[in-house]
């Protein structure tokens, strides 16, 4: 593991040209401003983050939270704190919209608080016409930076505290994968691993490409060196986190499949449980298949994205796969692990959506089954050729939208109870929310189950008797 003591480093020293030695020296620069403040304020400035959107944001939110922790921040859980950090997501307009009205409460806050910080990093920062509003008419946001320079958070919160203006740095795209930095996990028995970063699909709805990048794979030897730390941590579950894992290893000097990687990290000593997503269709192959299948620890869930049923619409959003392509893969997938869960994502009201295309997608969801299914309203996002075409009325995709959801309830309700009466293997990952003395947990194909036990168990996997499915979780007992 990479480690660097911060006390020793020379800050009259210029800036290492390489990374991470580069952040380290600027972590240390920084650590000068947090001990000014404490002599100043008799404490340690404080900090917030906040994550809008997919586990690839909550991950890099752990790492800006290891920079600032290695810096001398203190975490804290409220927008009044004296750096306050908002990683951003732009999968839906709606979700920039949550982000202008946070920034509004922050600008009451700030006037209190004349040592207080404003960081905006993410998906939304990779937009132009987001960077230029914020800069027009947020002036009091301190630091700007996207999706590609995550690990420069302590170089631009210097130049910030030295320059005392806005500073913004947005890549328009990289290459470079920096690693060995801090990172804060939020669970120390599960973490999630990035094995790739971008994605080339061009899905015609999603703006994912654009503000994320082109594919970018980790080395093996990287995530094998991380998942071995994790495990020598106590880590027992590890979620591999791309937007297209399938199509990871492609642009290494020596190409490795995804398949090849996941059959090195089944040999990791400590690791309990191995998951992935995102899964897309078109690239999962046959090997991944047969990986999966001799695998011990890959979990028995699949996250398999439909979208639509209707192969006319598929070809549209620039899927590349048919509904007769993804129902033979499903088979392949089910012929080989008769027990596998699948899950899926479905976008109802896709632009050109007619009734024939619809009921196409009920009828993929009844042939298939899931055990859930993610099911969203088409929500156009300016800047993605989908955005161009013409829209389904809004009333009709609403009717569509609760059919599919009553259909997709239905059926995960009956599929879901299939485990009742048997005992099986629970990750305990938190207490209950709603009922003191209940434990929450889940099984290997993903699905919740909540039981009586101590907090001690928390995460430790362990054997419990589903007593009694509830639809979409179960009621259990712990075994001894």
């Amino acid at each position: 593991m990479y480690e660097i003591d911060l006390d020793k480093i020379d800050l009259m020293a210029e800036p290492p040209e390489h990374e991470p030695e580069r952040q380290y020296y600027f972590m240390a620069k920084c650590r000068v401003y947090v001990k000014e403040f404490k002599k100043k304020l008799g404490r340690n400035p404080s900090f917030f983050t906040q994550t809008f959107g997919c586990q690839m944001n909550s991950r890099d939110s752990e790492k800006l939270q290891g920079i600032l922790e290695a810096i001398g921040f203190v975490e804290t859980d409220t927008e009044e704190a004296d750096f306050v950090l908002y990683n951003t997501c732009t999968v839906r307009e709606n979700a920039n919209d949550r982000v202008y009205g946070r920034l509004g409460y922050l600008n009451s806050l700030k006037k209190k608080n004349p040592h207080m910080m404003i960081a905006l990093c993410g998906c939304m920062m990779q937009e132009e016409k987001v960077v230029a509003k914020i800069k027009k008419s947020y002036r009091f946001v301190d630091i700007i930076f996207g999706t590609h320079n995550i690990f420069k958070l302590a170089e631009l919160m210097y130049e910030r505290l030295e320059e005392k203006r806005m500073v913004v740095d947005i890549w328009e795209g990289t290459d470079r994968i920096v690693e060995d930095l801090p990172t804060d996990r939020k669970y120390p028995f599960k973490s999630g691993v990035n094995i790739m970063f971008g994605c080339n699909n061009f899905c015609s709805y999603c703006i994912v490409p654009y503000v994320r990048g082109k594919e970018r794979s980790r080395s093996p030897k990287d995530i094998l060196e991380e998942v071995k730390q994790l495990a020598d941590d106590g880590v027992v579950e590890i979620m591999l986190l791309g937007q297209n894992v399938n199509s990871y290893g492609k642009n290494l000097e020596t190409p490795v499949t995804f398949a090849e990687l996941l059959t090195q990290i089944d040999q990791v000593e400590g690791l309990e449980r191995i998951r992935f997503m995102t899964s897309h269709p078109k690239d999962l192959s046959d090997d991944l298949i047969e990986a999966m299948k001799t695998s011990k620890k890959v979990c028995n869930h699949l996250h398999l994205p439909l979208q639509s049923g209707s192969s006319r619409i598929l070809k549209v959003m620039n899927r590349k796969y048919t509904k007769e392509q993804y129902l033979e893969l499903v088979e392949k997938i089910r012929t080989a692990m008769p027990d596998i869960s699948l899950t899926t994502d479905i976008i109802v009201g896709f632009p050109g959506e007619t009734e024939e295309d619809f009921n196409e997608t009920l009828e993929v969801v009844k042939k298939v089954r899931f055990d859930s299914a993610f099911t969203f309203i088409y929500s156009k996002r300016t800047g993605t050729p989908a955005a161009k075409m013409e829209e389904v009325p809004e009333e009709l995709v609403k009717k569509r939208f609760d059919r599919l959801l009553a259909e997709v309830q239905k059926i995960s309700s009956e599929v879901c109870g299939k485990d009742e009466h048997t005992v099986q293997k629970v990750l305990v990952e938190d207490k209950n929310d709603h009922e003191e003395g209940l434990l929450t947990g889940r099984m290997g194909n993903n699905t919740t189950v909540h039981f009586k036990g101590d907090s001690s168990l928390i995460g430790k996997i362990v054997d419990v008797y589903l007593d009694e499915s509830r639809g979409f979780y179960y009621m259990g007992t712990l075994r001894p």
